[in-house]
């Protein structure tokens, strides 16, 4: 065989192989589409934020509902989000795109739940928060991984004001004070950010060189600082005097942290009655009372338990089946 025979017969094997690899990453693909629920864009004319309940994220249909009490059946016909989260007169609903490279939409959403704005970034929904108010909205996106055990991801957090419409698309630029001195470093990462009720405060994590950090973070300098290590995906109390956050207590990459509750004046601490592992941002359903997202029985869908904030009593679980929990007022 000549050389010329050779070189053809190599072409070949390897347009096939590309083939049908190709072919197999499309089905794949494909596959887990059709594993997703079918997305409603938008929420039906009669489900909107005007009812007082638990809003979240319905993992049988992808759609926010509503629980309006203990007992009460559960109240489906939001839109389809990923993550939640709403306050205020707004709401974020955020929604993954099909397709790859992976992307996603932020949707800001008024009390009806109808669209005033619509932003599309890069990754997979991870984090969603709006201040008090409904000013401000923050989203973190993971870039690459899709989880906080492992050293092998990256997220992308964003602000948006409405008062102004500015939106930073990502924070990661802001200057950080780490132990006094300005911190500089290429693999800086933020997410979960939580605001402060004078819409200009705010907490979140920061993690670099294998350490995390609770930062607290002022809009109007534009400046963070470090408070703390070992504090992720704070979530700040309605009366703004303690957080929420989820502290690594093992190193177990599949039971790393357990939920904690910090107390700003003094930063003293203590864990909550919830010892199963939450890789959540706790949303503080009242003063008192912390809800959080845990897999369920399946492993597959979440379920939305709640726990005491000042870390008695014991954990109790209120909605089989969801996610993204928030208390509407």
């Amino acid at each position: 065989m000549n050389l010329r025979n050779r070189q053809l017969r190599l072409g070949l094997v390897v347009a096939a192989v590309l083939l049908l690899g190709g072919g197999s990453l499309g089905y794949v693909l494909q596959a887990r589409q059709r594993e997703l629920p079918p997305q409603q864009a938008h929420a039906d004319a009669s489900f909107t934020l005007a009812e007082p309940g638990l809003y979240f994220r319905d993992a049988a249909t992808g759609r926010v509902a509503r629980q309006p009490g203990r007992a009460a059946p559960r109240v489906s016909g939001g839109p389809s989000c990923d993550r939640f989260y709403a306050a205020g007169q707004r709401a974020l609903c955020l929604r993954k795109l099909p397709g790859v490279p992976a992307r996603s939409q932020a949707l800001v959403l008024d009390r009806r739940l109808k669209e005033v704005r619509r932003v599309t970034v890069a990754g997979i929904p991870n984090r969603a928060r709006v201040s008090a108010s409904g000013h401000l909205l923050s989203w973190t996106t993971f870039a690459t991984g899709d989880s906080y055990a492992t050293s092998a991801f990256s997220t992308r957090t964003s602000i948006l004001d409405l008062r102004t419409g500015y939106l930073v698309k990502s924070i990661e630029g802001i200057p950080l004070t780490v132990d006094g001195a300005r911190y500089h470093s290429p693999d800086v990462n933020y997410w979960g950010v939580t605001f402060a009720r004078d819409d200009n405060r705010f907490y979140a994590t920061v993690s670099s060189k294998g350490s995390t950090y609770l930062v607290e973070g002022d809009l109007r300098k534009w400046s963070a600082r470090a408070l703390r290590k070992n504090a992720e995906c704070p979530s700040l109390s309605p009366d703004n005097t303690r957080l929420a956050f989820k502290k690594k207590v093992s190193d177990d990459p599949g039971a790393p942290w357990r939920l904690h509750v910090i107390e700003l004046a003094d930063m003293r601490e203590h864990p909550l009655a919830e010892t199963r592992s939450v890789d959540d941002q706790a949303a503080w359903l009242d003063d008192a009372t912390v809800g959080y997202a845990l897999p369920g029985r399946d492993g597959r869908r979440s379920d939305i338990w709640s726990a005491p904030a000042d870390g008695t009593g014991a954990a109790r679980l209120m909605v089989p089946g969801g996610s993204s929990p928030v208390a509407v007022r």
